[in-house]
């Protein structure tokens, strides 16, 4: 390699789980960055899976994002997915053997099911 650290596929789904969740609650890059007090170009590096995000950046984005940081967590590799030791749901296991998608789309669909159905935390 040219002195770079090799392409961790695992922040590339994080970004791309970011990203979608960012787009799916209508909120620019600009207006991510503004709520999360992280610069926005930041934060685009983050999506585009280029650095690993702090704690504090993960617990920011999921804050502004209405999500669990544990989602976000569990999506960085840095904690265990929800629910653990509960068999998939039908619609898991439909996500997980959609021939249309590739890897990283059946991550960030599958993290997006999880996060909605987890109960709201208080």
């Amino acid at each position: 390699m040219t002195g770079r650290a090799e392409w961790d596929p695992r922040l590339h789904d994080l970004g791309s789980f970011i990203r979608l969740q960012r787009q799916m609650a209508d909120l620019s890059l600009r207006q991510l960055a503004d709520l999360t007090q992280v610069s926005n170009a930041y934060l685009s590096q983050i999506e585009r899976g280029l650095h690993s995000p702090s704690l504090r950046v993960i617990r920011s984005i999921a804050e502004a994002l209405n999500l669990s940081a544990e989602a976000i967590l569990a999506q960085a590799g840095m904690a265990e997915a929800p629910s653990p030791g509960s068999p998939p749901t039908d619609t898991e296991s439909a996500i997980a053997n959609d021939p249309d998608l590739t890897p990283e789309s059946r991550a960030v669909v599958l993290g997006v099911y999880r996060s909605l159905r987890q109960p709201a935390q208080d």
